[in-house]
């Protein structure tokens, strides 16, 4: 305490007075009978902070839980501490030669075990019985700054070595590590205070690893239902095998090809990766006799159309004719759009679509008629035909990418044996280190932010802003329906974040931090951070990632 000196902290418009040295913990206590979920961390003015720091200034809260998005990420964290403790505490530490938290599938977190020890259910019920027992304990997560060379010593003493590596590259004379009942670990972001706020979770065996269930933002008292996409998955395990045959499955192993000067031939190698994917694509749709309409659907900032130019490019060297069409042009006119809760235009809807036009032009074409097809003008806000006529000879095909182009409603009229759907999005497998994993959603924010400045003059805080009604958007139109597709296609490049850092830094640096999208923008940088930055001079005209950055080729 600072002599009895009184704080004024105000939470929702009623001020409060505290001691100096009182925990953020405390202030939440007082407040809690008014939030539904617990508190996990406080806005102090635009700044997280955790539960354990104290009161030093006048100032305003605001109560984080776990619908909010950095708890739902102090929860993650923190439960992933949580089961490495009891992880080490069941099978012996010895007997566990490294544990990666590799990527989130189907509202849960895969994890694959390298060791002395078979990961099968027993197992995992017994670290889940040790994870509940922590928790009865509410033993503290606690919190040191230390040098950062006692921190990389400690980490190659523990044979946590992608952690010293990763470490080795920072700059920061200190870092931070938290410790759960004497096992340390480095994260990046915040975490709860004890093991007590870490009420809902469970294990379950899952492929050649397990996976760990964890609430979701929506319904933070309850496990999410499992249910993964088998091909997303099978996607996303191939990608990180392939990462590791080529010895970059983390941060640190690329930032060690950069300082040795062979980023080109890393670009370069993993630019032939993908263009072999598109042209095996390809020449399966090719052996397909019957298909005649290739559907495309993925997130936004997936590189759809990039990868659209691409597969064309490859269909041409099978010996097909392919024919771009976009399903824009078949928008409903204006005054016939169906409006969202908040009276807005839903352009993302199903109902947003002339499905009948639509399908009615795509059955002439099938039937080797001559259609003309329509162009939307969006300043109008309606369709016109402008003499676009088409015809489909024996080796056309035509290329359709569009939000609805996997569900199945949208083309109800066209034969299945017709139609070769494809799903696409930047399925990140790279990880910071292997207890800190990227959210595939960072990678195509990140995207997203560089194009929407370069290309439509908003601002970094303009897009983040509009992230969580597009996150929406795809969870409504667009995931549903990626099992449907034939195949998967992983847009996500190895090297991208480190291309991406230079274009995009100064972009989130811009962001006001008197707004809500500082809290955002603060994180990503402290991401960006742990990156080498790559220049640009060696990506190839035809890179996906050209349709972010631009100098490419194609028209975006």
């Amino acid at each position: 305490m600072e002599n009895g000196k009184q704080w004024k902290v105000t939470v929702d418009g009623v001020e409060r007075s505290y001691p100096a040295g009182t925990p953020y913990r405390a202030v939440a206590a007082d407040v809690q009978k008014d939030y539904a979920h617990d508190i996990l961390l406080v806005n102090r003015d635009g700044k997280l902070c955790e539960l354990h720091k104290t009161v030093d200034r006048d100032c305003t809260l605001k109560m984080v839980t776990a619908e909010d998005k950095p708890g739902i990420q102090t929860y993650e964290r923190s439960a992933v501490l949580l089961m490495l403790r009891a992880l080490y505490d069941t099978a012996g530490r010895e007997n566990v030669e490294r544990v990666t938290v590799e990527f989130s599938i189907g509202h849960a977190l895969f994890v694959r075990v390298k060791g002395a020890l078979t990961p099968d259910q027993p197992l995992l019920d017994r670290v889940e019985a040790r994870m509940r027992e922590l928790v009865s304990l509410a033993l503290p997560l606690d919190k040191r700054s230390v040098p950062t060379d006692d921190a990389v010593e400690l980490f190659e003493k523990t044979g946590m070595r992608d952690k010293a590596r990763l470490l080795s590259f920072r700059i920061n004379s200190r870092v931070n590590i938290y410790t759960l009942d004497g096992f340390s670990d480095y994260f990046y972001g915040y975490m709860v205070p004890d093991t007590g706020y870490l009420k809902w979770f469970a294990l379950r065996l899952f492929e050649d690893g397990f996976v760990l269930q964890l609430p979701g933002q929506k319904d933070p008292e309850h496990l999410a239902e499992f249910r993964p996409s088998r091909k997303v998955f099978r996607e996303m395990h191939d990608a990180t095998l392939r990462g590791e045959a080529l010895g970059i499955t983390n941060v640190a192993e690329m930032n060690d090809i950069v300082a040795e000067g062979k980023a080109t031939q890393m670009i370069l190698s993993h630019e032939a990766m993908m263009e072999k994917q598109i042209g095996d694509i390809a020449q399966e749709i090719a052996r397909r006799k019957d298909v005649r309409f290739v559907m495309i659907a993925g997130p936004s900032s997936s590189g759809k159309t990039t990868f659209s130019h691409r597969l064309s490019t490859q269909l041409m060297a099978c010996g097909m004719r392919p024919h771009a069409i976009a399903t824009d042009n078949y928008f409903k006119n204006r005054a016939d759009t169906p409006r969202d809760e908040n009276g807005q235009y839903d352009f993302e809807s199903l109902g947003a679509m002339d499905i009948e036009q639509f399908n009615g032009d795509m059955k002439r074409l099938l039937a080797g008629e001559t259609v003309e097809i329509p162009q939307f003008n969006f300043k109008k806000g309606i369709r016109e035909y402008n003499g676009d006529y088409l015809t489909l000879g024996e080796q056309d095909v035509l290329v359709i990418e569009g939000i609805h182009c996997l569900n199945d409603q949208f083309s109800h009229a066209l034969p299945r044996e017709s139609k070769y759907k494809i799903y696409i999005s930047c399925l990140t497998t790279l990880n910071i280190d292997d207890h800190n994993r990227i959210p595939t959603t960072d990678a195509r924010l990140l995207r997203r932010i560089e194009r929407d400045a370069r290309t439509r003059g908003y601002s970094a805080r303009a897009t983040i802003q509009m992230w969580p009604s597009v996150r929406k958007g795809e969870e409504n139109n667009i995931f549903p329906y990626q099992d449907s597709a034939d195949v998967v296609f992983n847009s996500a490049l190895i090297y991208e974040t480190a291309l991406l850092k230079p274009y995009v830094e100064p972009l989130l640096f811009g962001v006001p931090r008197d707004c809500e999208e500082y809290v955002e923008a603060k994180r990503l940088l402290k991401f960006l951070n742990y990156f080498l930055p790559i220049p640009a001079d060696d990506v190839p005209k035809t890179s996906l990632l050209r349709e972010f950055i631009g100098g490419g080729c194609y028209k975006t």
